[in-house]
């Protein structure tokens, strides 16, 4: 089973960027579609961004689209967010999350999602 584990965040300022990783255990992280949620205090979890597990198909959240690119990178079993533009209200813990299904379609619910990273909080002041 995959285990990930996010780094990457930090404080910055509004306009500036940020790259997220997340890196997985196991032997299996190419077989699965990848994404990207974030819950700011006092807010539901939301999607940010998903990539499928070949890489070659990508979703993203209309409040970030074209601020924030997804990646991956199968042979270092890695996973990347670029986070340019921020914005204040991008402030959140980060999560990166594993889809359940093998070689499945990029998805963008949560309950799609079976293993989940621990997170990593980003801050980004005005």
């Amino acid at each position: 089973q995959v285990q990930l584990v996010e780094s990457g965040g930090g404080l910055v300022q509004a306009g500036g960027s940020l790259r997220l990783s997340c890196a997985a255990s196991g032997p299996t992280f190419s077989w699965y579609g990848m994404g990207w949620f974030r819950q700011a205090p006092g807010k539901e979890r939301e999607f940010v961004a998903a990539i499928s597990w070949s890489g070659d198909s990508t979703l993203y959240a209309d409040s970030v689209k074209g601020r924030f690119t997804i990646s991956r990178d199968n042979n270092k079993n890695t996973e990347y967010l670029q986070m340019n533009t921020l914005k204040s209200e991008d402030t959140a813990v980060y999560y990166c999350a594993a889809g359940r299904t093998v070689f499945g379609p990029v998805v963008t619910g949560a309950t799609e999602y079976g293993t989940w990273g621990q997170g990593t909080q980003v801050t980004v002041s005005s």
